[in-house]
């Protein structure tokens, strides 16, 4: 009988343990993963500084808004409370049922979506407004995807880190919570759309 009771309580230890490992790997690997990937996008959440800076680059703005790694869904939220319908793009699935949760809670869910998407895969065309917090590994790539899809009319929000080539039009906040602003420009009817770029000096 004693081998017998110390053989199930070894299969419950055993169980036990496997069973929390397999929590840990589904709780820590959505993390984990990004720092994986060529260009790592890890997750720091938004200080309420930059959240106002972001807010007041939008003031007179309206259509809809779209955050490239939405995280815990600060931005999104923040900026359905003030109109917009507001759609955050985050890889990171726990974030994204979290940041879904929040909107709920704080009852703006109606006016909010949260996808779980690799930001590469999406295309932005349909987007007005745009908020980007970055890393400058990933910058040069963006600014060439979001140049390449987004309409005449759209603004676009830099925070932590500006791109490489546009000239901002607007700046605000300092040190970590400044947030450059570029509006693409446009004539003929939109039938051309430009940033204004830094000159490339030769070497």
């Amino acid at each position: 009988e004693g081998g017998s009771g110390r053989r199930i309580w070894g299969l419950l230890v055993t169980a036990g343990v496997g069973g929390t490992l397999v929590a840990l790997y589904a709780v820590v690997t959505p993390f984990v993963t990004p720092a994986l990937r060529k260009v790592c996008l890890p997750f720091v959440p938004a200080t309420s500084t930059q959240i106002q800076n972001v807010l007041k680059m939008l003031e007179n703005r309206s259509g809809s808004l779209v955050d490239i790694g939405s995280g815990d869904g600060r931005i999104v939220i923040a900026a359905a409370k003030r109109g917009f319908k507001a759609v955050g793009y985050e890889l990171n699935p726990w974030l994204v049922w979290y940041s879904r949760y929040r909107a709920w809670r704080d009852g703006v869910h109606q006016n909010t979506k949260f996808y779980i998407s690799d930001l590469w895969k999406v295309s932005f065309s349909h987007y007005t407004n745009v908020v980007v917090f970055g890393v400058p590994q990933m910058m040069p790539q963006l600014e060439k995807k979001l140049e390449e899809e987004l309409e005449c009319n759209a603004r676009i929000i830099a925070c932590r880190f500006p791109f490489p080539r546009w000239i901002p039009d607007h700046t605000t906040g300092e040190g970590i919570n400044t947030v450059w602003t570029y509006d693409f420009k446009h004539s003929r009817g939109c039938e051309t759309k430009s940033l204004d770029v830094t000159p490339e000096t030769e070497s």
